[in-house]
């Protein structure tokens, strides 16, 4: 049996019955969208596919219109399937490469700046912004207090590595932090007021954390000869 058939099995009520070439052309328009298409290898075997079950439909014993729309369903939904799977993959390896970058070489707003913009966007509901701005007054509070140098266009992943070798406590804090910027940067994440709640307890305890003086940091670093 075929996963067509087996669909068609369990859907063969379904109430939408148009006649067989409105369906074809549902087909048609549907699979002609621009975003099935981003993926040329796969979505051509899956395309492929499709078209076999639609080749098939004559021996399911079913009205033309109800199979073909059964068959546009399955393969839509196997389709954007593939799509939601190989897209966050494929961004995952971009960030993995680049990650975001926290602040531009234009942005010279103070950390007391960032967390007002922060808090003016939370009390706004927007926390897709309060995240990314309270992250940055947590980068730019480093840098002002020399624990991390200046350096416009540094990634999250960079700036959290770095803090991490001064606050070695924090780290792990730290690196949670950089990925949720990465995420919510990205779109993999929406954010919301738990999100904001925790970068805004992270940046109070950084504040108030002595970090570890340079020379400290990079003798951890040293590996000593067996």
């Amino acid at each position: 049996m075929t996963a067509l058939s087996v669909v068609a099995a369990l859907l063969r009520d379904v109430p939408v019955q148009p006649d067989a070439e409105t369906a074809r052309e549902w087909a048609r328009d549907e699979l002609a969208r621009p975003e099935y298409h981003r993926q040329p290898s796969l979505l051509q075997r899956v395309l492929e596919w499709l078209q076999e079950q639609l080749d098939s439909v004559p021996s399911l014993g079913l009205p033309d219109g109800v199979a073909l729309t059964i068959a546009v369903v399955a393969g839509v939904a196997l389709v954007l399937g593939i799509l939601w799977f190989v897209g966050p993959v494929r961004r995952s390896r971009t960030r993995a490469r680049t990650g975001a970058v926290v602040l531009s070489a234009d942005d010279r707003r103070t950390a007391e700046q960032l967390r007002a913009a922060a808090d003016a966007a939370a009390a706004a509901g927007d926390w897709h912004l309060a995240v990314l701005e309270r992250f940055r007054a947590v980068v730019r509070g480093l840098e002002e207090r020399t624990v991390l140098d200046e350096r416009p266009g540094r990634t999250a992943h960079e700036a959290v590595t770095d803090a991490g070798q001064r606050l070695p406590g924090l780290a792990a804090d730290l690196r949670t932090a950089g990925d949720l910027f990465d995420d919510v940067a990205y779109g993999d994440v929406r954010a919301d007021a738990d999100d904001d709640r925790r970068l805004r307890e992270l940046d109070r305890r950084v504040r108030g954390t002595r970090p570890t003086t340079a020379a400290a940091a990079a003798g951890d670093r040293l590996v000593v000869p067996s």
